[in-house]
């Protein structure tokens, strides 16, 4: 008599405060370079300190906070060299699986992506709603080129960009001009011309970063479209 499979355990307590603690640092609770008080999180929580520093380790491994000698955990802060490289590796990386998804996609994952893009078409000019429908489009494009590697990469990377106190979707008048590269994705998309997808997931990605950066001293903001 065969024995039946064992339940799956269930997810570690460090496991839970990891993703408590994350929540908090994507939701500016924790605002990037803040120290992370341990006993007051411990008291928070009701959880002893193995756990907390557990889960320290994995948001460490993470990128989302920084571990120092004898002063304890950090908020992670993203330079301008943090942003712009980060953006460089988003664009070569995106680009070229959206563009060999572009060559292989089905009929059904296109009318999945056009679903997709739906969704951020009603959030926009939502900016929460938007920039979550606009995560959920590049990951779900990913999942479908079915690179795990490369998944794995644009994950870490995505949830570092969080961190930017001045994300480029936050930029006055970035929305419009994300929703209008989105709308020329999908249509190379549809017609499969992978040269296309790529070169407008480069330019979405190029002009993503630029609104990071800022406007230039001296010159005005981006107006609204």
């Amino acid at each position: 008599m065969s024995t039946p499979a064992a339940q799956l355990a269930p997810r570690a307590l460090y496991e839970e405060v990891a993703e408590h603690l994350r929540q908090r640092i994507f939701n500016r609770q924790l605002e990037p370079g803040a120290w992370v008080d341990e006993l007051k999180l411990c008291q928070e929580l009701g959880i002893s300190r193995t756990p907390l520093r557990e889960a320290l380790k994995v948001l460490a491994t993470e990128g989302l906070v920084t571990m120092k000698v004898r002063r304890g955990a950090y908020v992670t802060e993203m330079s301008e060299r943090d942003v712009r490289e980060a953006y460089q590796l988003l664009a070569l990386l995106e680009s070229d699986g959206a563009a060999s998804l572009a060559a292989k996609a089905s009929a059904d994952q296109i009318a999945e992506l056009d679903a997709l893009h739906a969704d951020l078409e009603r959030e926009y000019p939502q900016r929460d709603g938007f920039f979550a429908a606009n995560e959920r489009f590049h990951l779900r494009l990913l999942e479908m080129e079915d690179n795990r590697w490369r998944q794995q990469i644009v994950t870490d990377l995505r949830r570092l960009m969080k961190l930017n106190r001045h994300h480029s979707l936050f930029q006055q008048g970035r929305l419009a001009e994300s929703l209008a590269e989105h709308r020329q994705l999908m249509e190379a998309l549809r017609q499969r011309n992978a040269d296309a997808v790529r070169s407008t997931m480069l330019t979405h990605f190029r002009n993503g970063l630029r609104a990071a950066e800022g406007p230039v001293p001296g010159t005005p903001a981006l107006p609204p479209s």
